[in-house]
């Protein structure tokens, strides 16, 4: 299997909260896509890992992913070290992206700098030979994929580039509320989280809208990228026209 992007979150939610319209937007595009999850989100203060598991299967159909994993790490103790490394590196030899979207380097949650590091090394990792994996009992090639880019989740900084989803939203938001157990539910008999308080949907809205405003567009989404970016037609960008 050979996939043009693969997004990659901690949690079975952070990718629709962070990407999910910018997969949307790809997949309508004619981009295949593909989603892991690090953990099953068992230390979620709201719902099981088997609702999770569900969610994330509904959201991941809602996006139009031609698959998605759960590397089953655990929560809350997602280690940078060889056998979680091999776990990735196998998923992305046997996936072979193009790109790959992966969380931002500083966050409020542990779990999500941790899972960059794991992401940033397995990326550079899998193109070495002699680094060996197996699939179905079959040697597997070394790959690299060509670039990552990291989105924004909790920490916010200056984007390297925003994505125009304007035309998606209503795509992202549908993926988001899949999730339902984590988010405001009148009768749910769960702690209130920072992610069920009745207002946070709207947030996700405004800060799109925010993004999406930078760039002179309805919605947008933020990315960085540690390497430069190259264009071939200037006429070819989405920006503001103050």
């Amino acid at each position: 299997m050979s996939v043009d992007i693969l997004a990659l979150g901690a949690h079975p939610d952070d990718i629709e909260l962070s990407c999910g319209g910018t997969l949307a937007k790809l997949k309508k595009l004619g981009r295949s896509i593909a989603l892991i999850d690090i953990t099953e989100g068992e230390l979620g203060t709201r719902g099981t890992k088997e609702m999770r598991q569900k969610e994330a299967e509904e959201a991941a159909k809602i996006l139009g992913a031609v698959t998605r994993r759960n590397l089953k790490i655990p929560d809350g103790n997602i280690e940078v070290n060889q056998d979680n490394r091999l776990k990735l590196i196998q998923l992305i030899r046997e996936l072979q992206p193009k790109v790959m979207l992966i969380p931002y380097s500083v966050d409020r949650h542990p779990d999500h700098g941790r899972a960059h590091l794991l992401c940033k090394e397995s990326w550079f990792y899998a193109g070495l030979q002699k680094i060996r994996t197996t699939l179905n009992g079959q040697t597997q090639h070394a790959y690299r994929p060509d670039r990552y880019y990291e989105y924004m989740q909790w920490h916010q900084v200056t984007p390297t580039f925003i994505v125009d989803i304007s035309d998606v939203m209503d795509v992202k938001m549908n993926a988001i509320r899949a999730h339902r157990s984590q988010f405001h539910d009148p009768e749910s008999k769960d702690p209130e989280t920072v992610l069920s308080r009745p207002d946070f949907l709207d947030s996700v809205e405004n800060r799109a809208r925010y993004y999406g405003r930078r760039i002179g567009v309805q919605y947008g989404e933020p990315f960085y990228s540690l390497f430069p970016l190259g264009v071939s037609d200037l006429f070819h960008l989405v920006q503001w026209k103050g």
